[in-house]
């Protein structure tokens, strides 16, 4: 998965997501040549989940059988 900035550039590119015990590890790439390892826990999971409108989250589970870009 490919992470882009607003004018197309590639920001990361996320390699595997991973559980390890109760975090989520997230391992990829930034700008194509730094490697990142990300960790996600419950009090982060909880601040994302609160960013999240019923619009966004329709959007979300639409967004895999949208067209992608030309």
């Amino acid at each position: 998965m490919k992470l882009r900035g607003a004018d197309g550039s590639e920001l990361m590119n996320v390699a595997s997501l991973q559980r390890d015990g109760d975090v989520l590890v997230i391992k990829g790439k930034v700008f194509g040549a730094m490697p990142l390892v990300a960790r996600l826990d419950a009090d982060a999971a909880r601040d994302a989940l609160k960013l999240l409108t019923p619009n966004l989250i329709w959007f979300l589970i639409t967004l895999p059988f949208r067209k992608g870009r030309k």
